[in-house]
């Protein structure tokens, strides 16, 4: 199974390797794992795809814990929380398949965010079937290139995963 964690942490040199390094001396693979500042610049927050069972969860909760660096975690569920990823894919395009790629972008509300002469840039967000999905559709004209981004979720309503000093 799948757990996303919303781990806050000190934005200080380091602590991405130490969080990191948790994971690899336990031989626990990070799925995805994306970091950024918060509202405040002395936090930042890590988003944690794990594989595992519950089990593997509850460790990894206990041993992140137990870094100085970090705050707070939380686990988001799927059904509670809005998750999205940013993909960029380069696709070949010539005057002939231009209009189809451009016909499958407007369809999954991509953007064409670089023309080339024999090349388009296509940016998408979503969840990560929809950009699975287009991945599988534009593979047929040629992917040149592929940037995905780890995911990011945040907990719907007022239930944050916030930091009050």
């Amino acid at each position: 199974m799948r757990y996303t964690l919303a781990v806050l942490v000190e934005n200080k040199p380091g602590v991405l390797a130490r969080v990191a390094g948790l994971f690899a001396r336990r031989g626990y693979n990070i799925d995805s794992l994306a970091v950024g500042v918060t509202d405040n610049p002395e936090i930042s927050r890590m988003t944690i795809v794990v594989r595992g069972d519950e089990k593997v969860i509850e460790q990894v909760i206990k041993q992140l814990n137990k870094l100085v660096d970090v705050i707070k975690i939380s686990m988001l569920s799927e059904k509670e929380s809005v998750e999205r990823s940013l993909a960029l894919f380069k696709v070949s395009a010539d005057s002939k398949t231009r209009p189809t790629i451009m016909q499958i972008v407007d369809i999954f509300r991509a953007k064409i965010i670089d023309v080339g002469s024999k090349s388009l840039i296509i940016e998408i967000t979503g969840d990560e079937d929809k950009i699975n999905a287009m991945e599988r559709l534009l593979r047929s004209y040629g992917i040149l290139e592929v940037c995905r981004t780890g995911k990011i979720a945040m907990n719907r309503g007022l239930k944050s995963v916030s930091y009050e000093k």
